[in-house]
């Protein structure tokens, strides 16, 4: 390997770093100055320097082969999310937050989805060229994710309290699992479409489930397996080793299942360690030792892995003749997410009985997308543009996230603010 390789990855790291002061002195989340930093620092801007200033042959440029050769950092730390996610699946948690919140994460999760999806086919029916089948099932599917991080800041920042913040804060642990159900079964959808046209029962039904079911199955088996070696390892050091072999193992089995001698199942690394997670928090007691050591081990991880995303945004579909047309489909996905996402809300408070301004404020908190929707977007752009008839799908979508991710970022915490101010859960003082 190129010794320089090592010399980016510490430059990488710094500009991250460095970027988080930045964004502390804006008010915005450190994810916002690690998308930017990996825009900035990557081989569309930083990469120029090395390619006599031009985008001509820019993906065999040094620079583009350097963020090539450590994305593997990407699926681990998407492993390390869903983990993550999974954790939160608590069954003693999970009958606290009761049926009210369910059904709230269900319907604001689906009817996400429902809004971006109807709109897109309206746009795939005007330009069936540029917005093809796979690209509005994964944006759909995508549409679905939340980002956390954002409403929380906000909601210690300013003290809020009451009973709009006790809905809010189960609705969005819970709804990042949804999304992942949910993309599980539309992307399985979305990559089984034969794109040469005519209708394959196997490969758009039968199969997709099969993966579905094979990476729940693969994720219950890791994770009694991790359970029951936790009795013989009582440290919290010996069990982070556990839980992260149990990650590296989902990713290489995801990868072992798509070579074609194990009959080239796409499986969803998501939702196998998704599973790890739940079935660990739930047969382990203790799980919580070995969740707080991971979560201080996976912040760089995480920095990474935001800085590769924002690095493999390729800036020139923004200049070719398509580039005004990807614009427009960025807009079309945040308008409707958003509206998808208010309306979704509003009919769970409604069905669930919940208070007034629970139904009229809930939706503007759910605003912000960042790291799993970044994650599915990383993801299905990785397994598309393997293919060469859906290459051009895979950087489409790349491009759209990232987009909308940084507009829900920068205005996903001042709407959150304003949600929660206008049900008076925000001290005057404050």
């Amino acid at each position: 390997m190129d010794f320089h390789i090592f010399l980016y990855i510490a430059l990488l790291l710094f500009a991250a770093l460095i970027s988080t002061r930045l964004m502390k002195l804006l008010k915005l989340p450190n994810v916002t100055g690690y998308i930017i930093t990996g825009i900035i620092v990557g081989p569309f801007v930083f990469g120029l320097f090395f390619n006599n200033f031009t985008y001509e042959g820019i993906k065999e440029s040094l620079i583009y082969n350097y963020i090539d050769k450590i994305k593997w950092v990407s699926t681990i730390a998407l492993g390390f999310i869903a983990f993550s996610i999974g954790s939160s699946f608590k069954m003693s948690t999970l009958k606290i937050v009761g049926k009210r919140v369910l059904i709230i994460t269900v319907l604001e999760a689906l009817f996400a989805s429902v809004a971006v999806i109807a709109a897109l086919i309206v746009m795939h029916f005007i330009m069936p060229s540029l917005v093809s089948w796979q690209l509005v099932l994964t944006l759909g599917a995508i549409a679905s994710a939340t980002a956390p991080a954002a409403t929380l800041m906000v909601i210690k920042q300013y003290k809020a309290r009451g009973p709009l913040v006790n809905t809010l804060l189960p609705v969005v642990a819970l709804d990042d699992a949804a999304a992942l159900i949910l993309f599980a079964i539309l992307f399985q959808i979305a990559t089984s479409l034969n794109v040469s046209g005519g209708f394959d029962a196997y490969k758009m039904i039968v199969k997709p489930l099969l993966e579905i079911i094979i990476s729940l199955s693969i994720g219950a088996v890791l994770g009694f397996f991790i359970s029951f070696m936790n009795k013989f390892f009582k440290s919290r050091n010996n069990r982070l080793i556990i839980a992260i072999f149990s990650i590296f193992l989902a990713c290489g089995l995801y990868y072992l299942f798509r070579s074609k001698y194990l009959g080239g199942f796409e499986l969803s690394s998501l939702l196998m360690c998704m599973m790890i997670g739940a079935i660990y928090t739930n047969m382990c007691k203790d799980s919580n030792r070995t969740l707080d050591v991971m979560d201080r081990f996976t912040s760089p991880i995480y920095l990474m892995f935001f800085v590769i995303s924002g690095a493999s945004l390729d800036l020139t579909i923004f200049f070719n003749k398509n580039g005004l047309l990807v614009l427009i489909i960025a807009i079309v996905y945040i308008i409707f997410r958003v509206v998808g996402k208010w309306f979704g809300a509003f009919t769970g408070a409604c069905i669930s009985h919940s208070e007034e301004k629970i139904k009229k404020y809930l939706g503007f908190a759910l605003i912000p997308q960042a790291g799993v929707a970044i994650g599915l977007a990383t993801t299905s752009s990785t397994l598309f543009s393997a293919n060469e008839e859906t290459k051009e799908v895979g950087a489409l979508i790349i491009a759209i996230i990232l987009t909308s991710t940084l507009v829900y970022e920068l205005i996903g915490p001042l709407v959150s603010k304003f949600a929660l101010k206008k049900a008076g859960e925000i001290p005057e003082e404050e």
